[in-house]
């Protein structure tokens, strides 16, 4: 086995924030001993969902066995969903911004329980379908919890019940044409073959165009994580705590 030194491009408060968090939790749960300390324990979580290192490769560079690297992860990640910004949370900050920006995004899966459900059309690929809610600066302000990746994006919208409270908050909302149909304060751009739009319509489509450039960036705010390993996991929301 060859060991080489590696580095993961997490500022240190994000290591020191989830080594408080387990911490707190191993006393909560009266855990008296474990293999590594909370601050290990911390480090592996953020290895694998930063970088994507495997269970196994873990495991041999932290010294313990690959079910053991696997609840480590588990917990960790269970403690950060907890910690998420509900949807409530997410409209009440975004009711102090001129607007937000909504998109969905398929995030990848490694394994499938059934291939149907998870296989997204448009991208041609398995994956979860996560919607996202961005400010005007593309920053992230809320992450759904994952469904299949066959879910189009405004049903996903409508599921999660993202329409109905951004309408009843009042808060204008961008979002690109997967979501044409949405009632409420959604724009989206006009449809249409681009030599039969109206220069008014074509000046509203290149805002639209610049502003969900910007909801692209928190997009990939939430890609930059390994958040969803497989499709067992549609049940966890991503930990928008470190990923913020």
């Amino acid at each position: 086995m060859f060991v080489y030194p590696s580095g993961v491009d997490v500022s240190s408060s994000a290591l020191r924030f989830l080594t408080q968090q387990l911490r707190r939790h191993r006393r909560a749960i009266g855990s008296r001993w474990r293999r590594l300390s909370a601050g290990r324990q911390a480090l592996l979580t953020l290895a694998h969902l930063r970088v994507g290192h495997t269970y196994a490769q873990l495991a041999a560079g932290f010294g313990v066995g690959t079910t053991t690297a696997y609840r480590y992860v588990a917990e960790a990640v269970e403690l950060l969903a907890a910690l998420a910004p509900g949807l409530a949370d997410a409209v009440r900050v975004a009711s102090v911004k001129a607007f937000v920006i909504l998109d969905g995004t398929l995030l990848p899966i490694d394994r499938i329980a059934a291939d149907r459900p998870f296989f997204s059309g448009k991208h041609k690929r398995h994956g979860m379908n996560v919607q996202v809610i961005a400010d005007p600066f593309g920053r992230l302000l809320w992450a759904s919890p994952a469904l299949p990746g066959a879910v189009h994006d405004i049903r996903a919208a409508r599921e999660h019940g993202i329409l109905d409270a951004l309408t009843d908050a009042d808060i204008p909302c961008w979002a690109d044409k997967a979501y044409r149909g949405a009632s409420g304060t959604v724009r989206t751009p006009y449809w249409g073959r681009w030599e039969t739009l109206s220069a008014g319509q074509k000046a509203v489509n290149r805002s639209h165009a610049k502003i969900r450039a910007r909801g692209e960036q928190a997009v990939a705010t939430l890609k930059s994580w390994r958040l969803l390993r497989d499709g067992r996991c549609d049940e966890l929301t991503p930990p928008t705590a470190l990923a913020a």
